[in-house]
């Protein structure tokens, strides 16, 4: 059964919260707002929960799903070995709107998509976002919206396009204009920038600065 919970009460943000946590745990989908919009959420290490996910989105294995983590220490975890950029990177705009892709661990048991050994990782700066992810741990996250479609403002944008594919939806208000994160890519000798987003290609320049930036880049 569906339900939506309304975070601004805060009883039922409390239920709403325990109700997504334990939906991820069973392998179901969920839908929890994020600094920069709306995600849709399944556990990151059910292959079963992460096709669902693709499945709801309507979205092939070649574009691999990335993950949310709670805490910048979790990055420990996830990498064999994190490179000065990765800890300088995450110690500077973590939580918030920057993702960074890194090699795996090899001993992850997971299936993102596609990824060839990679995943993307962010930790969202919402504080419904991170009690969530500090119950569950890593979350596979994309955004709450069929592929091709607006992403979604609000649970209620997703719900609209999700339905009864997702067993809970977390509703914080709108979270105004969809800002996407901020790519960094730190699986080559030389840190490349694949999306400028949330943060700027100069606030990244400034922590690590032989950051190469597409043509494309903005440098505002």
């Amino acid at each position: 059964m569906t339900r939506t919970y309304d975070c601004s009460s805060p009883a039922e943000r409390e239920e709403g919260i325990r109700a997504a946590v334990e939906a991820v745990n069973r392998g179901d989908l969920v839908v929890l707002p994020t600094d920069t919009l709306y995600g849709l959420g399944a556990d990151a290490f059910s292959r079963n929960a992460v096709a669902s996910l693709l499945a709801a989105k309507q979205r092939g294995r070649d574009m691999p799903v990335p993950v949310l983590v709670g805490s910048w220490r979790t990055i420990d975890g996830l990498v064999t070995t994190v490179r000065p950029e990765l800890r300088e990177l995450v110690e500077a705009f973590w939580p918030g709107g920057l993702t960074i892709v890194v090699e795996h661990a090899p001993s992850l048991v997971w299936d993102l998509g596609d990824a060839g050994g990679t995943v993307a990782v962010r930790m969202p700066l919402h504080p419904i976002a991170l009690e969530v992810l500090n119950a569950t741990g890593p979350m596979a996250v994309s955004s709450a919206n069929v592929s091709g479609k607006p992403p979604a403002t609000t649970a209620a944008d997703a719900r609209e396009q999700l339905g009864w594919l997702v067993d809970v939806y977390l509703e914080a208000g709108d979270c105004g204009e969809p800002v996407p994160s901020s790519i960094v890519d730190l699986t080559t000798t030389r840190p490349r920038l694949l999306r400028a987003g949330a943060i700027s290609a100069d606030e990244l320049r400034e922590v690590i600065p032989d950051l190469e930036l597409p043509e494309s880049a903005d440098r505002a």
